[in-house]
């Protein structure tokens, strides 16, 4: 991979991450179009989804001091609540990570990974098109049971193709949570499980493998800055509930990705 390669593939991540439409399909798809080959997918990959998470510190900067100052006090308090549910929230995606990882890094390498994305970004697509024609009540917060079913939705997310943003703001919203609510806990909640398995590739030295570091740095630069902008994008278009737009684009990109393969 040289360093263009990488930072059209920062950029493709960077924009993809927080709309609802698969950063990790579309980056598959680039891949493929661009004719990469990289020994460890994962490893490129978490280095861009650490970039976005920077983004989303970047963007929420407010509302996490906010939650950071929160914790420390003596009573219980909102902060603390909201904290506690976006920890129960990532038990789900914590499971998957450690009991999947490996098949989940195989089945990136595997020759019918474009059919597998386009059935998950069809998937995606009827996710949000369901959200957007239904209509329950608006709760303004978001409890503990719907924390960790969003969460589940979360972990079924990790499918290369099914988008996590896409999956976790439809669930919130057929939950009947109200919009900006769920849009917020979305991205807030994808912080820890990122961080925490870019510390585990630092530590097991495994980082740059099959990858120069040049091309990473710029990868990674590019995340930043398109997501930084993405993320302010798509906190706007969800409190406006325009979903069906990315439902339509999700299954035009998922035939069109399925063809691709059958080709």
């Amino acid at each position: 991979m040289d360093t263009l390669q990488a930072i059209i593939l920062g950029i493709v991540q960077g924009i993809t991450e927080f709309l609802p439409v698969s950063s990790s399909g579309h980056l598959q798809i680039a891949k493929e179009l661009l004719g990469v080959q990289i020994e460890e997918n994962l490893t490129f990959d978490v280095t861009l989804h650490a970039a976005t998470v920077l983004s989303t510190l970047a963007v929420l900067h407010a509302e996490v001091r906010r939650l950071l100052g929160g914790m420390f006090s003596r009573r219980f308090n909102a902060e603390q609540a909201y904290v506690l549910k976006l920890a129960l929230s990532m038990i789900p995606i914590g499971i998957v990570g450690f009991a999947l990882k490996d098949r989940i890094d195989a089945l990136l390498n595997a020759p019918w990974i474009l059919a597998v994305v386009g059935a998950m970004l069809l998937l995606t697509a009827a996710l949000l098109a369901f959200a957007y024609y239904a209509k329950p009540r608006q709760k303004e917060i978001i409890s503990y049971r719907d924390a960790f079913i969003i969460g589940v939705a979360q972990a079924c997310a990790a499918m290369p193709g099914l988008s996590r943003s896409g999956t976790t703001i439809a669930t919130g919203l057929l939950l009947g949570n109200e919009k900006a609510a769920v849009a917020q806990f979305s991205f807030l909640m994808v912080l820890a499980p990122i961080l925490g398995e870019t510390f585990l590739e630092i530590c097991s030295g495994e980082l740059t493998s099959g990858i120069a570091a040049g091309p990473l740095l710029a990868g990674f630069l590019a995340a930043f800055v398109t997501g930084c902008a993405a993320c302010r994008f798509m906190l706007e278009i969800v409190k406006r509930g325009r979903l069906i737009w990315f439902a339509i684009y999700c299954a035009a990109a998922g035939a069109v990705s399925i063809i691709s393969y059958a080709l």
